[in-house]
């Protein structure tokens, strides 16, 4: 087992973690993009750097080590899978979140799209959008609103009654990058109980998003 510290917005940083684990264990054969960043605010509140700091870890950063990956095994001539993390809202749109969602809807799109590109050189691409699952080593932040979503507790939010357990996710990600997925790519998986597809037979009244968050009325900065 090893571990490298990589900053994934710089290319440098990326092709020197990918060749220390090649020291260690030879070429990857599966690379799983987890690394995010997220924050609730109004579209209209968000600044410059607020956009790019969300935008160039989720999406440039997650492009940077798919790139070096994939260049990797076509030099090579070796196969690989590569597994991004994502999310619903790269569907729906994510009020509350535009800077998340539409990196979000990118990593979407570079699963379809490298699937294409890259399965002829047998490299595989595919996405897995989580639901809710707590865990150990949630931030305060999102902890403080699921203290009603203890794993194995009856949760009558979720259409399952229920959040996942961490194990589930850890066996859909294996699926994944296994060899019973191989002819699977450019597929992204939802594993969250139906959730994401929820619909009330009566729309709820529409609460701005800016209230939700318990923000006062838009002010522009001087």
């Amino acid at each position: 087992m090893t571990a490298a510290v990589c900053d994934i917005r710089d290319p440098e940083r990326v092709a020197e973690v990918f060749d220390a684990a090649q020291a260690a264990f030879g070429l990857p054969d599966v690379l799983v993009n987890n690394a995010a960043a997220n924050f609730p605010s109004p579209a209209e509140d968000l600044s410059p750097n607020a956009w790019r700091a969300v935008v160039d870890i989720t999406l440039t950063g997650t492009w940077l080590m798919t790139r070096e990956f994939g260049r990797r095994h076509l030099a090579a001539g070796t196969g690989g899978s590569i597994v991004n993390i994502g999310a619903s809202y790269a569907w729906t749109g994510g009020p509350g979140f535009a800077h998340s969602a539409a990196a979000k809807a990118g990593v979407k799109s570079l699963v379809e799209t490298l699937a294409v590109e890259w399965g002829p050189y047998g490299i595989q691409i595919n996405g897995l959008v989580p639901g809710l699952f707590p865990h150990a080593d949630m931030t305060e932040d999102i902890r403080g609103g699921l203290e009603r979503a203890a794993p194995g507790a009856r949760d009558d939010r979720q259409p399952a009654l229920r959040v996942g357990a961490p194990r589930e996710l850890g066996w859909a990600a294996t699926f994944l990058a296994s060899p019973y997925a191989r002819f699977i790519t450019g597929h992204t998986l939802v594993v969250d109980g139906a959730n994401w597809q929820r619909r009330s037979v009566v729309s709820p009244e529409v609460v701005p998003v800016r209230t939700q968050l318990g923000r006062g009325p838009f002010t522009p900065s001087p």
